[in-house]
């Protein structure tokens, strides 16, 4: 057989530069995002921050779009369901323009909260875990497996027992154990609960939008095959037992070199930093209108006068037109993540419009399947979203995932969230005689008159979690 050349043509998927940048600045919370974009205008001079004559800019000076902006507006009065997908512009002036439309409905504007002076707060990896847990669908078996799973995740984000610890102290087989650490491990931050490195790393690769292109395949096969190799850089043996070609191979280990090693490193870090909304929810009328803070973020234009140097063919203006396309990957990045968040809120609010009109009594149990299907996205993306971002609204300022909860059935068929089984438990406290507290079963005997049947040690959780005291410390003569 004749050795030989031959061209083919075809088409595949790559991981870009731009999309592995969206993924990151998706999940960074505001205030690190505003370092991330304070460390890009220090870095390239392509980009510039203030508004300059003659820039191109990211965001266009132009009116105000009224019909865009009615088109976010949620209709409380509207008898048939709103649609999933809410119209977003692609100007940022017109997602941030906050307008001085007076305000009919209540409460008024002037209402709102001071958001400045609010701290933010930091969370354990363990209860991080444990609200995903809640809001996943597991049986009362799969949710105590669930529950001695967590407890064994050390701060790094990973597994420190075996399944055959675990099903040991759970006392069942290992074969009911794996299944529920495989939910688990699909829980964000990414490559959580797993039990060596690379069973991390693998994790991560397979939640990326696109786990089947070709680099993050061979990216899975190098960490699951061959990581003892790319620990020792050993990349031309690397690349013989798997078959691949060099630039291929480049291509993987970065992509591998960007993942995190320690995702459980990414929750419950203190912050004494404040907390910055990202999305304004206020009353236009009747209506409620959803849009991005424009305080949150600067003001990112490109500027034209060293983009009107990029044409020329020597190394500088190389170098120029290199930060040229670096610049406009970051715009469009930032855009896109404000795009989603703007997305993701405004479905929230189109849920619990009956929480924004009549308070947490009226919150609807919603789980982050049900905001993933209403936005066609991965559960885990929305995971991602909704942590450390926050809205400010006329009821207060809230975290997104404030508003996902697990539900409890009523008599009627229905169900109830637990942050309203929560406000009507402090609503009772509120009303009670102080010389004769009402315990948890006389609470509990209160919401089955009201059609919500739960037992009194669920009643104890829920008072513990609204942070109220047991009857025999509210007793007040």
């Amino acid at each position: 057989m004749k050795p030989g050349l031959e061209l083919k043509l075809g088409q595949h998927l790559t991981m870009t530069p731009q999309l592995q940048q969206a993924i990151r600045l998706l999940q960074l919370s505001t205030l690190d995002l505003r370092q991330e974009v304070q460390s890009m205008l220090e870095s390239n001079p392509l980009l510039d921050e203030d508004v300059e004559e003659g820039s191109e800019s990211a965001e266009a000076p132009e009116p105000r779009n009224e019909t865009a902006a009615e088109e976010r507006q949620l209709d409380l009065d509207a008898d048939d369901a709103l649609p999933n997908d809410l119209p977003v512009d692609s100007q940022w002036d017109d997602i941030y323009d906050l307008g001085n439309t007076p305000s009919a409905g209540p409460p008024a504007d002037d209402d709102l909260p001071d958001f400045e002076a609010r701290n933010s707060r930091s969370q354990s990896l363990q209860d991080y875990l444990r609200w995903q847990a809640d809001l996943s669908h597991f049986s009362v078996a799969e949710r105590n497996i669930a529950e001695v799973i967590i407890d064994a995740v050390d701060d790094s984000g990973y597994l420190v027992a075996s399944i055959e610890e675990l099903a040991a102290t759970l006392e069942l087989p290992p074969a009911e154990v794996l299944p529920v650490l495989r939910r688990i491990q699909d829980f964000d931050p990414p490559g959580v609960a797993a039990r060596d490195l690379g069973e991390c790393l693998s994790l991560q690769l397979r939640q990326l939008p696109e786990p089947e292109q070709p680099v993050v395949r061979l990216a899975r096969r190098i960490v699951e095959e061959q990581l003892g190799l790319l620990g020792k850089h050993d990349y031309g043996r690397l690349g013989q037992l798997l078959g691949a070609d060099p630039e291929s191979l480049r291509q993987a280990v970065a992509l591998i070199a960007s993942l995190n090693p320690k995702p459980g490193n990414t929750v419950g870090e203190e912050s004494a930093e404040y907390v910055i909304p990202d999305v304004i929810v206020r009353w236009s009328g009747r209506r409620l209108r959803v849009e991005l803070n424009p305080e949150a973020m600067p003001r990112l234009r490109i500027n034209r006068h060293y983009a009107e140097m990029a044409g020329a063919r020597d190394a500088a203006h190389r170098y120029i037109q290199d930060q040229l396309s670096e610049a406009r990957w970051f715009i469009k990045s930032l855009q896109s993540r404000q795009e989603t968040v703007l997305k993701v809120a405004s479905a929230i609010v189109e849920r619990q419009q009956d929480f924004f009109r009549h308070g947490p009594e009226s919150m609807r149990p919603m789980v982050l399947r049900d905001i993933a299907e209403a936005v066609e996205m991965h559960e885990s993306t929305v995971s991602r979203v909704t942590n450390q971002k926050y809205m400010i609204t006329p009821r207060g300022l809230f975290e997104f995932k404030y508003f996902f909860s697990s539900h409890v059935n009523t008599d009627s068929g229905g169900a109830a969230s637990a942050t309203a089984i929560r406000a009507l438990i402090a609503k009772f406290v509120q009303a009670e005689d102080p010389q004769h507290p009402l315990s948890d079963a006389d609470i509990a005997k209160i919401l089955a008159e009201q059609g919500v049947q739960i037992a009194r040690r669920t009643v104890a959780k829920y008072r513990e979690g609204a942070n109220i005291p047991p009857a025999s410390q509210r007793r007040r003569l």
